[in-house]
């Protein structure tokens, strides 16, 4: 059988992601605020699954850079970010936005969108909040990079999808096999 991972973000479609799929990946993972978002469709979810199906993967993405000068790395996702919460569908038809929203982003998530949709693009990136980039990621020193791991763990996440940023394929290399040292 091949696994089927869902990607979702609304509540019915987590919930339908904890009842059917092997795997679940949700797009901009943050831990600390995780819980109050996703934990009861996720329930609700396990509820109805199959006891042949193993757990749900929970697959979080992230970007990954580690050292002690790497932390403006983070800026770099900032046009992703406000391409998804101001971009990606029309006002309140926009999943992105609403996570940011339920991740108690809604000033920002309703300006990043009406500086997008405005065409005001620089704009709407300067305006994503430093904490969800933080929050997001796995960018930083060592510790930091660690903590963030535990927080990700605790969180329920059992696989991570990193995209690691370096210069070279060496340097990406010594990246993953960073955090699989943190990772234990």
């Amino acid at each position: 059988r091949i696994p089927v991972v869902l990607a979702a973000l609304g509540p019915k479609n987590v919930e339908l992601a904890a009842e059917l799929a092997e795997g679940w990946e949700p797009i901009f993972f943050y831990p600390e605020k995780s819980g109050a978002v996703w934990d009861a469709p996720l329930a609700a979810g396990a509820a109805k699954r199959d006891p042949s199906l193993p757990p749900l993967d929970v697959i979080a993405q992230a970007p990954l850079a580690i050292g002690d000068d790497v932390l403006s790395y983070r800026e770099l996702a900032r046009p992703g970010f406000a391409l998804y919460i101001g971009g990606m569908g029309a006002k309140g038809r926009n999943f992105y936005n609403d996570l940011a929203v339920r991740y108690g982003f809604e000033a920002e998530a309703a300006a990043i969108q009406d500086a997008y949709l405005d065409g005001r693009k620089k704009d709407a990136e300067a305006l994503v909040p430093a904490e969800l980039l933080a929050g997001t990621s796995l960018i930083g020193p060592r510790s930091l990079v660690a903590e963030r791991m535990a927080a990700l763990a605790e969180a329920g996440v059992t696989t991570l999808n990193v995209a690691p940023i370096a210069g070279t394929h060496a340097e990406r290399v010594a990246l993953i096999e960073q955090a699989r040292d943190l990772a234990g």
